[in-house]
């Protein structure tokens, strides 16, 4: 069994495939940084689950670094298996001109191609808001990045003397009538509007009022049911784009 990994630039998300099918999945936090001893500690506490005994292949798509070797060291402690680290010149179909293409963007759009036909835009709710459109031949058209919702919150909150943290959910009313729902409605119907908005411009500037709308990320299922003009989310897409280049990798594709 394969244990994909995304180590992004707030958690980690793990998932373990058989094949193209997902067994089981959890996150931990990027921060702070841990040694590996730490990591390896961590590790084993979950390790004991049945379905955890039979990973035999490892696979990583990083954005982060300093995490990369660590997290494959310590994985490869107690599975006993090399990890095998994606990147954006890992073969697939898509095709980009970029050296500067992140992982998770590139493995979303791989997932994208796969999975779908037409043209396609991902919207990745993760520390950075980002929207990454690919065509039907699997040519990466562009991105669009943004600050993503808990940065532009915290942000918010740490720069500001009287405004405090609060629970990310939808209010009952655009204007709020106390300090936490008027910043409700800024953070959860402001970036709505964000997201909807550039959901129409791409479409316009790509020319296809049918792109297909996919969500993902640690945010999107907050955002997924109140945004108009998407037509999937799930919180697996880039694991999902990871495991599909290690397979291509194996494959020497």
């Amino acid at each position: 069994m394969l244990l994909a990994v995304n180590i992004g630039n707030s958690t980690i998300r793990f998932c373990v495939f058989d094949g193209e099918k997902s067994l089981q999945t959890w996150t931990i936090s990027s921060k702070p940084h841990k040694s590996i001893d730490e990591y390896v500690a961590i590790f084993s506490s979950i390790n004991h689950q049945d379905s955890l005994h039979f990973i035999d292949q490892i696979a990583i798509g990083s954005v982060v670094p300093a995490l990369t070797q660590i997290i494959g060291l310590a994985l490869k402690k107690i599975y006993g298996a090399e990890p095998v680290v994606v990147d954006r010149n890992s073969p697939s179909e898509i095709t980009h001109q970029s050296n500067q293409l992140g992982t998770d963007l590139y493995a979303n759009a791989v997932a994208a191609h796969k999975y779908f036909s037409g043209n396609k835009l991902i919207i990745d709710f993760g520390t950075a808001l980002t929207f990454s459109a690919v065509d039907k031949n699997g040519a990466f058209l562009g991105v669009v990045i943004a600050p993503g919702v808990i940065t532009a919150l915290s942000s918010l909150t740490s720069l500001t003397a009287q405004l405090p943290d609060i629970e990310l959910k939808k209010p009952d009313t655009i204007l709020g009538k106390d300090t936490e729902t008027c910043m409700q409605s800024g953070m959860i119907h402001g970036y709505t509007c964000l997201v909807e908005g550039m959901i129409e411009k791409i479409k316009t500037e790509v020319n296809d009022p049918n792109l297909t709308v996919i969500v993902t990320g640690g945010l999107g299922h907050i955002f997924s049911p109140i945004l108009q003009g998407i037509q999937t989310s799930d919180k697996l897409h880039t694991v999902r784009g990871i495991r599909i280049l290690y397979e291509n990798i194996l494959k020497g594709k």
